[in-house]
């Protein structure tokens, strides 16, 4: 008679090796020691960031150059050590380095190597800033995904209102870089040389921006121009008033929120994407299964 215990059909597997309990901090960031992850992550991202602005002074190159250096290889190793780890805990390798935030990972490195193989690489360190784009990141939460999928909602609803407004405005700015240019390109010494030129003045104006390089000098072209300033604040109040009447909507329709479980959020492991719910079984972005 065997001893052995009967299987159980449900039994809870056992937990996977160290690879999958780094893959959890490193890819899940709604674990705690995700956020924990990202947020030291995001540190040094920063910091590789300050150095390189601070880098560009000349004064404060010449006096701290080694120091410099010395922290550029330090957070380039950092960087080194994170992309090579999550090579090799990722369930789909082949996926996550030609992913967008793999890719990213990837060229934010480049550039220091780059610097000791080819001379004169060290002009291309503004590379070096794509890094930033992986602080997105830490903010790869269930709640401002939500958030998010809301305003890009709004946004493609709007669509066809905002198309037509800015077809508006391109239709003024036509018409009043005309005008203008008849006002004003009569005198000698105006600075309103072509229709384009009084295009870009309109274009200036309309957005508020008033660089000051080109002004009418007429009378009636200083009306124009005033007319012009009053219908340059509708190209911020029409556009927020569409998506602020579309969000309104969105929220309306929705059901009553009801906050989800606290439970890790997981990642894909086809596109890498995370910020799916904890009781998900496809990924809402690609439809892999989870």
């Amino acid at each position: 008679m065997s001893t052995s215990p009967p299987d159980v059909p449900n039994a809870i597997p056992k937990r996977a090796g160290w690879r999958e309990h780094w893959y959890e901090i490193i890819f899940e960031a709604d674990t705690p020691a995700g956020k924990l992850f990202d947020v030291w992550l995001l540190a040094a991202i920063m910091g590789s960031v300050v150095v390189l602005m601070l880098e560009s002074v000349e004064d404060l190159d010449e006096k701290f150059h080694a120091w410099f250096d010395a922290l550029e290889w330090f957070f380039t190793l950092v960087f080194t050590v994170e992309y090579t780890a999550r090579i090799v805990v990722a369930r789909r390798r082949w996926r996550y380095m030609f992913s967008f935030f793999g890719l990213v990972d990837l060229v934010s490195i480049l550039p220091s190597y780059l610097m000791l193989v080819i001379p004169g690489a060290e002009r291309i360190t503004v590379i070096r800033m794509i890094r930033l784009l992986r602080a997105f990141r830490v903010f790869k939460i269930a709640s401002m995904i939500a958030e998010a999928r809301l305003l890009r909602e709004a946004i493609i609803a709007s669509r066809s209102k905002i198309a037509v407004f800015l077809s508006c405005v391109v239709i003024a700015v036509v018409i009043v870089g005309t005008a203008m240019y008849t006002i004003e390109g009569t005198r000698d010494d105006s600075p309103f040389t072509s229709i384009p030129q009084s295009m870009y003045w309109a274009v200036v104006t309309m957005t508020t921006v008033g660089y000051g390089d080109i002004a009418p000098q007429t009378a009636l072209g200083k009306a124009l121009a005033a007319a012009m300033m009053l219908f340059g604040y509708s190209l911020i109040i029409v556009p927020t008033g569409i998506l602020t009447a579309e969000l309104a909507t969105s929220h309306q329709d929705e059901p009553p929120h009801v906050p989800p479980p606290k439970a890790p959020t997981l990642a894909c492991p086809e596109c890498m994407a995370e910020g799916h719910d904890p009781d998900a079984g496809f990924c809402k972005f690609c439809g892999a299964k989870l």
